[in-house]
């Protein structure tokens, strides 16, 4: 069987979210770390090695939590400074890179552990008018509202874990 391109659904990007869903996405974002351990516990060194698509679990592992630190740094550039252009960084030759296709992932879940206590608590401490503040993104040339990111980035968490998912399922892990 071919392996979906969004197991967990594709992306509703939304400019505006109401304080009730953003609490919800930061939720989201705060429980992500422990969601991904879930999503891998008991897995072999063999069965990390394992693709989906393009990358591995263990490249998965990594890819979020590079993923998010970017994020994170993303968020407090454009509430410290007026609509910065964040610097892209291409994700692909990140996973490629030896920690992220042959590693231990201990480093990565700890990464995640610790950015997302910091990330939410951020979070949880801004105003509606800063989560409007705004970003630019120079590959997609796009203006990114810090509400379109929260609801990207958690959106990313459930992409990538259900990817894992997925893989256990259909090799009945």
């Amino acid at each position: 069987m071919d392996t979906p391109q969004y197991p967990a659904g594709p992306p509703v990007p939304e400019d505006y979210y109401a304080p009730s869903r953003r609490a919800e996405l930061i939720a989201v974002l705060e429980g992500a770390p422990a969601t991904m351990r879930r999503a891998i516990a008991g897995l072999s060194e063999e069965q990390l090695d394992a693709r989906y698509r393009n990358w591995t679990i263990r490249q998965i592992v990594h890819h979020v939590a590079d993923s998010h630190a970017n994020a994170y740094v993303r968020f407090k550039l454009a509430l410290t400074e007026e609509r910065p252009t964040i610097k892209p960084y291409h994700e692909d030759r990140w996973v490629a890179l030896a920690d992220s296709r042959t590693g231990d992932i201990v480093a990565p879940l700890a990464l995640l552990d610790g950015l997302h206590v910091a990330w939410v608590q951020l979070l949880r401490m801004l105003s509606d008018d800063e989560f409007s503040r705004t970003f630019f993104h120079p590959e997609t040339g796009k203006v990114v509202s810090l509400h379109a990111a929260l609801g990207s980035y958690a959106w990313h968490c459930g992409h990538h874990i259900g990817q894992i998912a997925w893989l256990r399922e259909q090799n009945g892990w």
